[in-house]
């Protein structure tokens, strides 16, 4: 089995173990700070780092973050990053520390692979994390990454910047993230996670890059946000196949409000491919989606088994997109032969209103899986400029749902069911904000 190569991790862990979260009666996430200043505090200078982009601070982030480990059930500590070009390798992460990045603190993935062990915040030692930063950057130097991908000279997975592992109380703010040579943000059986102003940037043509990659997660917001990447700016995921199966872990609970979204060759949000855990109670609102492949993106193959469900997506604003909405059971491959065909993916219950669309070149595409289509999809309050013949700008087959006030008119499959099959904040008690 390959080993996979995860994350370049940079902390900044304060107030975390003082976050309450939860779900709102109106489809928000809640979260109460209450900013206690760690009482121990500790420069990466003070490990022998040196901020001048050349010398390796590896060995100096792995020791500050080992001595601050011991701070842990002392009220925690804070590692500061002060200005300078920081390079490094990975390193692991522990509970109760603040990792503070100053204004034109930049810390810089080392591109030796050796550098890029297996990161994992584990249980133990990923509990109460804050990362909250004032405008530093991470950069993960993802070009010759790149370069090794598309030339076929990797036999290894590529890192991402910042992969939490089996991590709760967790708050990423205030950062940007450049040039990751995979995915920037990957939160992974994590609980209780706020990603709060984050700018996240890779080239447009850079190979599946993808911003904020919430996997098998719960209780979990992103707000305020500007991504622009190569393939998914945000995509939702949750086990792949019999993995994903097996685990059973669906990511739910998810509120995404306020965010940018900007993919030349892929889609602002996605549902998928890997979704076997399930993926529901999802309220995602007041997006602005430009100079996109695709706007929204519900995507799942046969063998997935699984579930996405109970969508809201709403109050969307689209510029320059090739293809609003994809709905597809054909996309993505499976990791080995030993996945079963017959675990169907069902979708279902998922509705988008609310949405304008501009310079946009074709409607939607709809294709579910035969003998297993997906249902009540809804539609309500959309009006789409159309570049192409609105008349051929819908495609649908397996699918079934309700629209109303859309346009251009979309399929008849599409309008095959009443409203009482959608689902939407009203139908849960809920408001929209």
């Amino acid at each position: 089995m390959k080993r996979l190569v995860k994350a370049i991790v940079i902390l900044i862990l304060a107030v975390a173990d003082a976050i309450e979260v939860s779900r709102s009666s109106d489809g928000h996430c809640n979260y109460k700070h209450i900013s206690t200043p760690r009482p121990h505090s500790v420069t990466i200078t003070e490990f022998g780092a040196v901020g001048d982009g050349v010398t390796l601070n590896t060995v100096a982030f792995q020791n500050a973050v080992f001595y601050v480990r011991s701070f842990a059930d002392k009220g925690g500590a804070q590692l500061y990053v002060p200005q300078g070009r920081w390079l490094t390798g990975s390193f692991n992460l522990t509970s109760h520390l603040t990792l503070f990045l100053e204004q034109d603190a930049i810390i810089i993935g080392s591109q030796d692979s050796s550098q890029w062990p297996i990161i994992e915040s584990l249980p133990s030692y990923g509990q109460g994390l804050d990362l909250p930063g004032d405008n530093g950057t991470i950069d993960g130097q993802g070009l010759i990454w790149w370069e090794w991908f598309d030339s076929h000279s990797l036999n290894y997975s590529r890192p991402h910047l910042l992969e939490l592992v089996n991590s709760n109380d967790i708050v990423v703010s205030n950062l940007t993230f450049l040039n990751s040579p995979a995915w920037s943000i990957h939160p992974v059986y994590c609980r209780n996670v706020e990603i709060q102003n984050i700018t996240i940037h890779a080239s447009s043509d850079s190979p599946y890059t993808n911003g904020i990659v919430p996997d098998s997660c719960s209780n979990l917001c992103i707000e305020d946000c500007s991504i622009d990447v190569g393939h998914d700016a945000i995509a939702l995921k949750s086990g792949w196949d019999n993995y994903g199966i097996s685990y059973g872990t669906p990511s739910t609970y998810i509120h995404i409000s306020k965010v940018h979204l900007q993919t030349p060759l892929g889609s602002a949000l996605a549902f998928g491919s890997e979704m076997s855990g399930g993926i529901s109670f999802i309220y995602v609102e007041h997006l602005h989606i430009d100079n996109s492949l695709t706007g929204i993106n519900f995507k799942t193959t046969r063998g997935r088994g699984g579930f996405i469900k109970d969508i809201v997506v709403s109050n969307v604003e689209m510029e320059n997109v090739q293809e609003a909405f994809r709905f597809t059971g054909h996309c993505g491959g499976h990791p080995n032969d030993e996945y079963d065909p017959d675990a169907l993916p069902k979708i279902k219950q998922v509705t988008l209103k609310n949405i304008v669309g501009t310079n946009i070149s074709t409607a939607g595409f709809f294709s579910g899986i035969e003998n297993d289509p997906f249902t009540a999809i809804c539609l309500s309050n959309i009006a789409l400029s159309i570049t192409s013949d609105p008349s051929n700008s819908w495609s649908c087959s397996n699918v079934s749902g309700y629209s109303e006030s859309v346009f251009p008119d979309p399929c008849s499959d599409l309008n095959s069911n009443s409203s009482f099959s959608c689902f939407s904040l009203d139908s849960t008690a809920a408001a929209e904000a």
